[in-house]
């Protein structure tokens, strides 16, 4: 797929893999939109874009998915200027903090941040990634393969597990994406959903979120600084972008698909197609999942 003259969203692209799927459409001609949570984050993204693309198009957007009035503060802003959205890309996530934490409207804050933040822009976009018959990619994770969705405690009120919230949020974005190029097809909205994940890649995820809740250092981050540094298990940045810019780009890369990367356990390696994992392959569940994140992000009804 061609990037000029694309209008691009991508979330969380103040740094990692978001800023690098941001640097590759802007390079490839789109114009990009940072949905960044820290202004200056943004701005210093958008600085760097500028500096490796000369000639790039980009802009920063305040978005914080863990509030879902930030959310709608965006999506309103966006519905008024009416240009229709050709890429989204749900990137943006936190990942196992230590202890218990909720976002602005009392959610858990990974499945709240993960899911249902980005549902919830998703819902939000639908005029404008119709009217650009758009490609949504949401980023998941391996992780997700070893997930369930807990029905009598999605929020984890009664038994919170780092892991575990992480490995549900992901489970989820990736049964939504699934669920969202369905109602695509069957609905002839002209939007086309996949979903990706990066592998194993080092970047800030593992020292952010591991830290809520702790007085003492997280050991992620230096555990895999040490495997990269080995070249075992993990890649950088760069690699780990590629996987999630093939699924938003590539006219190989259909809708309804999982991509990631071809290595061992698919820890690292190039941008390939994928086996959409067990647990995400009910499609009761995922339309259970969609109603009652509706409900869940407030949104009208969809359909």
């Amino acid at each position: 797929m061609k990037n000029e003259n694309t209008y691009a969203l991508v979330t969380g692209a103040s740094g990692g893999i978001g800023l690098g799927v941001a640097t590759h459409l802007a390079a490839g001609g789109a114009e990009v939109l940072l949905g960044v949570r820290d202004a200056a984050k943004g701005l210093a993204a958008l600085d760097r874009i500028k500096n490796e693309v000369p000639g790039a198009q980009v802009a920063v957007r305040t978005l914080d998915l863990a509030s879902l009035a930030s959310v709608t503060a965006l999506t309103d802003q966006l519905n008024a200027d009416g240009r229709p959205i050709g890429i989204l890309v749900n990137n943006a996530g936190v990942l196992a903090p230590a202890t218990r934490h909720t976002t602005q409207d009392g959610l858990e804050l990974q499945f709240g941040t993960n899911y249902v933040g980005h549902a919830a822009l998703t819902f939000g976009l639908l005029p404008l990634l119709r009217a650009g018959d758009a490609r949504v990619t949401t980023v998941t994770s391996a992780a997700a393969r070893h997930a369930k969705l807990n029905w009598a405690d999605l929020q984890s009120d009664r038994k919170y597990s780092p892991v575990r919230a992480y490995n549900q949020s992901k489970l989820a974005n990736l049964m939504f994406a699934l669920e969202l190029d369905r109602r695509s097809r069957a609905g002839g909205w002209g939007i086309v959903s996949n979903a990706a994940h990066p592998g194993t890649t080092l970047t800030g995820l593992y020292q952010a979120g591991p830290n809520l809740g702790r007085k003492r250092p997280a050991p992620h981050e230096a555990i895999m600084r040490r495997l990269n540094r080995l070249g075992l298990l993990v890649h950088g940045v760069e690699q780990g972008t590629l996987p999630v810019v093939y699924a938003a780009t590539s006219p190989q890369a259909q809708g309804g698909r999982l991509y990631g990367p071809d290595g061992f356990g698919e820890f690292k390696g190039a941008p390939t197609e994928l086996a959409v994992y067990k647990p995400a392959r009910d499609e009761a569940e995922a339309a259970r999942l969609w109603e009652y994140t509706v409900g869940l992000a407030g949104a009208e009804a969809v359909s």
